[in-house]
């Protein structure tokens, strides 16, 4: 059994998959403008919640919201449900395929059997869309693969009930209503205004303050830890920017995508502009990134890493506050 289903690698896999089943209904979105009208951008930093004994930094809001705000914007209805066991999540999974419905589910990277070893560590919020079933399992479009895969039905269980932060609980979503017509502009207006007011937020731990506290910490942490933690917390902010989706970087190039087709759907040259900055910044997060792993792998000459990153860290919160106060001016 397999669905009338198109597979369309992306990026980042919640735009990805938000972007396959909104195609396989007809719609046809981009994952930047997916990303970018669902308010993906986004930074905060939680150092009371640890994942792999580190303390959490998120370049992305919370799983689902991306879609959800997406959805909301747009007039779409998504459909969303949790299990509390393996055999309703299977039976429900089950049904879909005999709709032939597509469905998106949440799982745990850290048991993905297609995943390289380097990138399979315990991580909750990874999404993909099962669209069949043939004698070796569950048909798999995973967006952040070149091509689409399976999964033997134990393999999939064991993902989707994966333990630990952001368990999944074997949670499946799908498009159950798209409007005739679509509001765009009016979308990307609303979109846009929320994430500069997150970027800008006066907030500890959020937007532009939760970048300049990361770099303050990160000055803290040998004192406080020692250099072995401190490189251990130090390759945990960058594997979250670099390794979970996109993260940092890849997440502004992204952005810097979705304001370039925005500005033509808003016939406004101001965001061609600031998509070409927030380009340069996005090089900047890659800088960044490319210096810690100098760090924690023990290969930086710099006589004073850590002041050196954190000063890094600190120019790009100005750069990225100087930018989102000119974006919410031009919109």
């Amino acid at each position: 059994m397999q669905l009338d289903f198109t597979h369309h690698q992306s990026a980042h896999c919640e735009n990805g998959v938000a972007s396959n089943l909104l195609r396989n209904k007809g719609l046809n979105l981009s994952e930047p403008m997916v990303f970018g009208i669902g308010s993906g951008l986004f930074f905060v930093y939680l150092p009371f919640l640890k994942v792999n004994h580190a303390p959490v930094v998120s370049y992305r809001p919370l799983p689902g919201l991306i879609f959800n705000k997406l959805a909301k914007r747009l007039g779409i209805k998504v459909k969303r449900r949790k299990f509390s066991t393996v055999a309703a999540a299977n039976e429900a999974l089950q049904e879909n395929l005999r709709n032939n419905i597509p469905s998106g589910l949440q799982v745990g990277v850290y048991n993905l059997p297609y995943f390289p070893d380097e990138y399979r560590f315990h991580f909750n919020a990874h999404n993909l869309v099962v669209y069949g079933q043939n004698e070796n399992g569950y048909l798999v479009s995973d967006p952040v693969m070149e091509t689409v895969t399976t999964l033997t039905v134990s393999e999939l269980n064991k993902v989707r009930f994966a333990k630990g932060a952001f368990a999944p609980k074997g949670q499946l979503y799908y498009p159950v209503h798209i409007p005739a017509e679509i509001d765009l502009a009016k979308a990307i207006k609303t979109a846009i205004k929320d994430t500069c007011n997150k970027m800008l937020a006066p907030v500890p731990l959020i937007g532009v303050a939760g970048i300049r506290w990361v770099s303050r910490e990160i000055r803290k942490w040998p004192v406080r830890h020692g250099n072995k933690k401190a490189n251990h917390y130090l390759a945990q902010v960058v594997r979250m920017q670099e390794e979970i989706g996109t993260g940092g970087g890849g997440f502004r190039f992204i952005y810097a995508a979705f304001l370039q087709e925005a500005s033509a759907i808003l016939q406004n040259e101001q965001l061609k502009e600031l998509s070409a900055e927030m380009t340069i910044i996005g090089d900047k997060w890659r800088d960044f990134a490319v210096q810690a792993s100098r760090v924690y792998k023990n290969r930086s000459a710099h006589t004073d890493v850590y002041n050196m990153l954190a000063d890094e860290l600190l120019a790009i919160a100005e750069d990225e506050k100087q930018f989102f106060k000119k974006l919410r001016k031009a919109i």
